[in-house]
């Protein structure tokens, strides 16, 4: 876990100004303006924060000791650790525009390779420890995207990654378990939630597992009233709890084992999840040799069980 990774305003980093002057500094001097660099980066919506916009940024374990304001000599810990070997994918929490690719993230008390990640909204998210880089300053990138590998960079006891949010800019930084959970993401690695008004590639994802089902929806990734309806329906003939919302007791019933030779709209889905991890597949609904070595690649990323089939714990961690 980390030793340091302390609050910017409490240990500012040599070289590196104070949470007061780096929040004063944006636009005059340290070439961060943020004016431009977060267009079109959506913020959360106003009907519900589990909207699809948030993805896992990894997949590990959370080691004792390294959660949010856990101790740090005179401070406390700014952000969760999320342990895994090096070399685990790491992957955008968020659309949003990388705005600092440097060692600490530019942030005072922070070491190792460090991306910052702009989601507009004065939202951000610090990504730190990292063995490389996937993404170049400047460029915006998708929820769910690689940007990086996990590493023991800095000052650390073993690979993992400190994971970071900030809110009302960067520096205000908040607890991230509790920060993704209510954007219905599990840190932990637990299925996500998805309210109504959701949109986006899980929302694609879900529909398409409801057409395998038998429900004709159109995949347009917007989770509005057809789409709850037909869920509702589908919960209430699992026995379960009819309210509209995909989580941790729907998502079990929804998605099916898929291996090579599977076909129809639930692999279509299957390769949906896997474009949001950056698999870069033709959606085809075809489960043949280039889907499997696309399932076996994330795997083998993700410190997962390589057999190249999609059961439920690849399905929670490409939709998670």
């Amino acid at each position: 876990m980390c030793e340091s990774c302390v609050t910017a305003a409490e240990v500012p980093e040599r070289g590196v100004v104070s949470r007061r002057g780096l929040l004063a500094g944006f636009g005059a001097g340290l070439g961060l303006s943020v004016v431009g660099l977060v267009a079109g980066a959506p913020a959360a919506s106003a009907a519900s924060a589990k909207n699809g916009s948030w993805a896992n940024p990894a997949l590990g374990h959370f080691p004792s000791g390294g959660h949010y304001g856990a101790p740090r000599g005179g401070s406390s810990h700014a952000g969760q650790d999320v342990t895994n070997s090096t070399g685990t994918g790491v992957y955008a929490a968020a659309a949003g525009t990388v705005i600092r690719r440097a060692w600490g993230g530019g942030l005072g008390g922070r070491t190792g390779n460090g991306l910052v990640l702009s989601h507009g909204g004065s939202q951000y998210t610090y990504y730190g420890h990292l063995s490389a880089y996937r993404v170049a300053l400047g460029v915006t990138v998708k929820a769910g995207q690689r940007i990086a590998d996990m590493g023991a960079t800095g000052n650390v006891t073993g690979p993992h990654l400190h994971f970071e949010t900030h809110t009302g800019g960067l520096g205000g930084v908040t607890d991230p378990v509790a920060f993704m959970a209510a954007r219905g993401v599990d840190l932990g690695g637990g299925w996500p939630r998805l309210d109504p008004g959701a949109s986006g590639a899980t929302v694609v994802v879900v529909q398409r597992l409801m057409a395998q089902r038998g429900h004709q929806l159109v995949a347009d990734g917007q989770y509005g009233s057809v789409s709850v309806a037909a869920v509702k329906k589908f919960q209430a003939a699992q026995g379960l709890v009819a309210d509209g919302q995909v989580g941790p007791a729907t998502w079990p019933k929804l998605v099916l084992t898929l291996r090579q030779g599977s076909s129809g709209q639930q692999v279509s889905a299957l390769q949906t999840a896997l474009n949001r991890r950056s698999a870069g597949l033709v959606v085809d609904g075809s489960f043949g040799s280039v889907t499997t070595t696309a399932v076996r690649a994330y795997q083998s990323l993700n410190r997962l069980v390589v057999d190249g089939e999609a059961g439920p714990v690849t399905w929670r961690a490409l939709v998670g």
